[in-house]
Formats: structure tokens, C-alpha cells, sequence
């Protein structure tokens, strides 16, 4: 296993290693003590989530606010996922950036988006289940998000807008500059 922090502080791309042969493969996707040595990041994880999407549902940008707040290890059991995480990190030098990187079932990367940031999916095949553990529990009365297409954020969907599925919910989140009040 190995991680690699990305252009944002804080946000790690964790590859395992993948042992396969004629049978298969196994794959180790979660050791606490390599991943904290690895990245310096103490984590307890406490809820595991998992969805499944048919191509061009688009669940995010979604995060939880104040002490709810979650860091997230996210993963693509099956199929392909473009992912993205927006830093929300008042003073944080990358503050209004995102990161995007396509996880699928071959490769079994993950992505640690850590807590203060926005964070969303794209399936990119039908039957993409999307896996991720969670630092905290869900809290409904903390449940904030971000309108997928921000003019601020222009975030490439990699999808024209006609092509996406979304939830009512989704499509009537709140923009980027609402956010600073």
C-alpha cells in the first residue's frame, strides 16, 4: 500500500497492493497503522456507506458541517467513478480548489478527503458500486452541499448536463459564494 498527497493538502490517493492469479485477486484495502504511518493522519473510522449508480448519476457535492464534520476514504468496488473534493478550509492556501481523479474496480485506488471539504461522484458505467468509511456518523441537522455546476468551482463534469442524473435535492443545492455569506 502506498499513499501520495495530492495538490491538496490533506487529500491522499491510497493504492493497494493487488495480488491476483488464475483464482482472482485479494487486496488489502484498509490497514489503520499503514495508513497512519503513511499519510500522519490519526483516523477512527465509524460508519462504512455504500452506493450503487447507473452511469451519469451524480450524487454531491456533499459535506457535513462543524463538529459532524467528515473525513471520508472513499473507494469503487465496481465500475468507474470520476470523484471530486472541493477544499471548504477557511485559510487554507488551496481554499475554493478542487481535486478530481477517475477511481474504478481495476486499479482499487482510493481517495482520503479529509474534513472541511465538499465532496461528489460521478458514476461513469452502470452498476458503479461506490464504497467510503466515515470518520463520524451522519447527522442529518449537519448535512450541508454545493451545487454540482458552481461557476465559481467549474468543475468538467466530464458530462454535458443533459447527460447527468441527479436527485431533486441535488439540483437545488446552494452555490459556492453562498457560502462565504
Amino acid at each position: 500500500m502506498s499513499a501520495k498527497e495530492m495538490n491538496i493538502k490533506g487529500c491522499f490517493v491510497w493504492s493497494p497492493k493487488v495480488i491476483q492469479d488464475d483464482r482472482g485477486y485479494f487486496v488489502e484495502t484498509f490497514n489503520k497503522k499503514i495508513f497512519e504511518k503513511q499519510t500522519g493522519i490519526k483516523t477512527d473510522f465509524v460508519q462504512d456507506n455504500e452506493s450503487r449508480s447507473s452511469k451519469g448519476v451524480l450524487r454531491g457535492l456533499h459535506y457535513q458541517s462543524g463538529a459532524h464534520a467528515q473525513a471520508k476514504l472513499v473507494r469503487v468496488i465496481k465500475g468507474s467513478a470520476l470523484d471530486v473534493c472541493v477544499d471548504l478550509r477557511i485559510g487554507s492556501d488551496t481554499f475554493g480548489n478542487h481535486f478530481s481523479i477517475i477511481l474504478d474496480a481495476v486499479k482499487k485506488q482510493q481517495l482520503y478527503v479529509p474534513k472541511g471539504f465538499a465532496h461528489g461522484f460521478l458514476a461513469l458505467e452502470d452498476d458503479t458500486i461506490f464504497s467510503y468509511k466515515c470518520s463520524t456518523y451522519y447527522n442529518k441537522a449537519s448535512e450541508r452541499g454545493i451545487i454540482f455546476n458552481d461557476e465559481t468551482l467549474n468543475i468538467d463534469w466530464n458530462l454535458h448536463n443533459g447527460e447527468l442524473i441527479l436527485s431533486k435535492k441535488d439540483k437545488e443545492l446552494p452555490t459556492f459564494k453562498s457560502l462565504l455569506g
